[in-house]
């Protein structure tokens, strides 16, 4: 083990020495690789023909599981995040039951429903258990049990005053502060070695049978259903794959950032989890994987451009929209794209030509 991850650190200091002169900092190399991530979690979805939005959410349970359980319970991090991984898969097989069979924008709207529902509740969480546990205190059910987890207990306190008031104050998500102290535990060869993990079962997949029967749904979901093929199975699979990758995304990311909060798992997050798809292509598993390092890295390589950055972003996303619509990854769109620039240039000379002899 000790000799894989030195050959990832050496790894990661050539990567460094590349990117040196495009700004690229170590912190900024590892939030490109949490993005890829998450550029791998959508795609699986976006390859079998879902247009789901869920990923923001699934992350966002990722990172509080895997955090409370290093910070309270003492887990390592490995553990924490495959038990991360695990709520997240169980979570979304009750969710994509009835979702899934929705499609295209109604899919959409419905999955950014559920991400808004997880933010919210990581949002209220502790308020409710106070009002639940101000309401057993107050109908004396488990009253010694609960005056006693109080006294011993950091999260919990309870103050029942002279004229029979009670006060609750619960702290386990932190509510809109979010948490706050995480440890830094994660380091860039778990996220290199993590990404090839993940790049390698997508491979695996793609040739498997379930691989090819997301390739059928995504053609035509009627034909893939008269063929044999159970859609509602598969499609399910997929989906709780995808969450269990964003779900890693996230618990990664919450031993990188020492603070997590649920306006990090907003809509915002959401757009830009499909804008890395979209810019680099869904042909193939590396148009997320590319497309998700060059919007992160983008920011920081326009940093001398800090009035303008924004403007410039946007205008490089929309230019590889309009003119390579299947992604950076597309080859032969580039060559097309070249082609197209040198037959109006060569019909722009003709043109002078034309215009001089008369």
């Amino acid at each position: 083990m000790g000799f894989l991850i030195d050959g990832f650190n050496q790894l990661q200091t050539w990567l460094l020495i590349l990117l040196s002169p495009l700004n690229i900092t170590e912190p900024v190399l590892q939030f490109m690789l949490v993005s890829a991530i998450l550029g791998l979690s959508i795609y699986l979805t976006l390859y079998t023909g879902m247009f789901s939005l869920a990923n923001g959410g699934f992350m966002a349970i990722g990172a509080y599981v895997s955090v409370l359980l290093t910070q309270q319970a003492g887990w390592s991090l490995s553990l924490s995040i495959l038990t991360g991984m695990i709520v997240a898969g169980i979570i979304a097989v009750p969710i994509g039951l009835p979702v899934l069979r929705l499609r295209d924008i109604y899919l959409a709207i419905a999955t950014i429903g559920f991400g808004e529902v997880v933010r919210i509740m990581a949002l209220n969480f502790d308020d409710l258990v106070e009002s639940f546990i101000k309401w057993m205190v107050q109908k004396e059910i488990l009253f010694d049990s609960l005056i006693s987890r109080a006294e011993t207990s950091d999260m919990l306190d309870i103050t029942i005053r002279d004229n029979g008031n009670v006060r609750v104050n619960f702290e386990l998500l932190g509510g809109a502060r979010g948490i706050k102290g995480i440890p830094v535990m994660a380091e860039t060869w778990m996220l290199v070695l993590f990404l090839i993990i993940v790049i390698y079962f997508i491979i695996r997949l793609h040739r498997s049978r379930l691989g090819r029967a997301m390739a059928a749904i995504r053609q035509d979901e009627q034909a893939a259903s008269n063929m044999g093929i159970d859609v509602v199975y598969v499609k399910n699979v997929v989906f709780v794959l995808s969450a269990m990758i964003a779900a890693a995304a996230g618990g990664l990311s919450g031993h990188l950032t020492r603070i997590i909060d649920p306006s990090n798992y907003g809509f915002d997050l959401v757009v830009d989890i499909l804008a890395y798809a979209v810019l680099g292509g869904t042909q193939t598993w590396a148009g997320p994987v590319i497309g998700a390092m060059v919007l992160r890295a983008l920011p920081e390589t326009l940093r001398g451009f800090s009035e303008l950055r924004g403007l410039i972003n946007g205008l490089i996303l929309l230019g590889a929209i309009v003119y390579l619509p299947s992604g950076l990854v597309d080859i032969k769109g580039f060559r097309g794209l070249v082609a197209y620039f040198r037959n109006n240039r060569t019909q722009r000379k003709e043109m002078v030509k034309d215009n001089a002899n008369t």
